[in-house]
């Protein structure tokens, strides 16, 4: 009689015992929570004293995409008006930054900001590794689709296939 082996395969987690140990270790995503919330306080205090960048600018755009995304995957949903509210204040920092070349931050926006950091870091304590991963992930996906797009790579496609 002919023993049919089941593939078990399947019902093994994806990741390594020690990898998966760590998604859940809160020590071990200390460092990397507080790098990401370090250079968020950088960047808001640099624009803040108005010594902000480009690069400064670029990184709290992602970091606040981050916090979107966290959202959506169930951390602090009900504080995704902040997350709103501050890319307002990013998009309205950067609409001056284009008129008057200074990268600065008025009250408001900065009080915005503020709140939306401590959403994000709110939402860094909470979420697994694995959900922030995911949520950069979202953020890396569609950071490169609105750059096809104002590239014109997504349309010229779909003008061809109409």
């Amino acid at each position: 009689m002919k023993r049919k082996s089941t593939n078990m395969k399947s019902a093994r987690p994806a990741m390594s015992p020690l990898l998966r140990a760590l998604t859940y270790n809160r020590t071990a995503r200390e460092p990397m929570i507080d790098a990401m919330l370090l250079r968020c306080y950088v960047a808001l205090d640099a624009f803040h004293r108005g010594h902000g960048s480009h690069a400064l600018f670029m990184a709290l755009c992602r970091h606040m995409l981050v916090a979107e995304e966290l959202c959506q995957l169930g951390h602090a949903p009900d504080d995704e008006n902040d997350i709103t509210l501050a890319h307002e204040a990013l998009v309205e920092l950067d609409a001056r930054h284009s008129a008057e070349g200074a990268w600065t931050l008025d009250e408001g926006e900065h009080a915005r900001l503020c709140t939306a950091l401590a959403v994000l870091a709110a939402q860094l304590q909470d979420a697994t590794l694995e959900h922030i991963a995911e949520a950069e992930a979202r953020m890396v996906t569609q950071s490169l689709v609105a750059a096809n797009m104002r590239s014109g790579v997504g349309t010229q496609a779909v003008s061809s296939v109409g």
